[in-house]
């Protein structure tokens, strides 16, 4: 089954399909367990380039590779019977004819076909797939969406297909499953905005579209764990577009964020991380009862992207409020830094200097 999907899914030591995807210091990723039991068998050189590794070297989860991946249906295709074309394939679903179960056929057999053949991905919008797979996704049976979704999704990850997916009317079919459609389809929805928000045009067209953020933001508040990260996620490639950050603000993103924050959710300090450099963003977290506390937890316990992110926000708010420095230094800020400053990542070394200066400037310390 691993060999129907990209190359890029699996784990250079085991060739195993990823579950939990992490980065290691040198840049490459690996399934969790494999690059784990390298470490524990003593190694501390990465496998790919061989360039020595830290003694305790950090491991990233690698959010957005996990989402792709956990959105793909691992069908083995079959052998006993030749697939159809896929021509007939999108003929059946355009078909008035066409019954129910024959249509999910369709799909499910498109969504084997494109998920490792990104040259067929781009036959299939030439031939006219995207407004077939569009009109299932307003279906109000369940299943069906399900299915066109995660091919609407496969469609969306080769680059060609991005802008094209956005003209012919993905975006608001997506807001629609986003706010209507069940558990997995809403999270699917959340995937594709991501995917599509890779190429740079499509943050600014598709945060314009009415409704979009504000989805999402609702989406933080009502969804289950897999719906909140997925969103969480979406909002952070489209809010790296400046103009999308306030209009995640306005939605009223920050406090739920921060909520998120608060239960766990790490990939919230990255949006927030994002928010904060603007003003708007800025005066919405101080507003925020115990954000400081929130942000000094994340020192405290998150990931090494985790930390980089919440060094960046806390520094960004106690360079605007002298009362929020000394709220860090009671929440026991310094003492945190003081121990960050040993760390071997470069960035997160620069960002806790910056803090500490920022706490000297505004007379938090002498």
């Amino acid at each position: 089954m691993a060999t129907q999907l990209p190359d890029d899914f699996k784990c250079p030591v085991s060739l195993e399909i990823m579950s939990d995807p992490v980065i290691l210091p040198s840049g490459h990723t690996f399934d969790r367990a494999s690059i784990q039991r390298w470490l524990d068998a003593g190694h501390r050189t990465c496998p790919i380039t061989k360039l020595p590794l830290p003694e305790h070297p950090c491991l990233i989860p690698n959010h957005a590779l996990r989402s792709l991946i956990s959105n793909y249906t691992l069908v083995a295709p079959s052998k006993s019977q030749p697939c159809p074309q896929p021509q007939s394939l999108i003929s059946s679903l355009t078909s008035p004819s066409s019954p129910l179960a024959t249509k999910l056929k369709s799909l499910t057999q498109l969504a084997r076909l494109t998920k490792h053949d990104s040259a067929l991905r781009r036959k299939l919008t030439e031939w006219g797939a995207a407004p077939a797979v569009l009109k299932c996704v307003d279906s109000d049976d369940s299943n069906l969406q399900e299915k066109s979704l995660s091919l609407l999704l496969n469609l969306s990850l080769d680059d060609d297909n991005k802008v094209g997916l956005v003209a012919e009317g993905a975006i608001n079919r997506v807001v629609n499953v986003l706010r209507l459609g069940s558990p997995d389809c809403r999270a699917i929805a959340a995937t594709i905005i991501t995917s599509l928000a890779v190429v740079e045009v499509n943050k600014a067209t598709i945060g314009a579209y009415p409704d979009v953020i504000q989805a999402l933001v609702w989406l933080l508040i009502s969804g289950q764990g897999r719906e909140k990260k997925e969103a969480a996620t979406a909002l952070y490639a489209l809010c790296s577009f400046a103009d999308n950050r306030r209009r995640a603000i306005d939605c009223g993103a920050v406090p739920m964020l921060v909520g998120l924050l608060n239960s766990g959710l790490e990939r919230a300090i990255e949006v927030l991380g994002l928010l904060v450099k603007c003003k708007e963003g800025r005066e919405e977290l101080i507003k925020v009862n115990g954000c400081v506390k929130v942000l000094v937890h994340v020192l405290r316990n998150g990931t090494s992207r985790g930390i980089r992110y919440g060094l960046f926000t806390l520094n960004c708010l106690c360079n605007c409020s002298e009362r929020l420095c000394f709220e860090a230094i009671n929440q026991g800020v310094l003492e945190i830094c003081m121990g960050l400053m040993e760390e071997e990542n470069e960035k997160i070394r620069l960002y806790t200097s910056s803090l500490v200066q920022t706490l000297r400037d505004n007379h938090a310390i002498g």
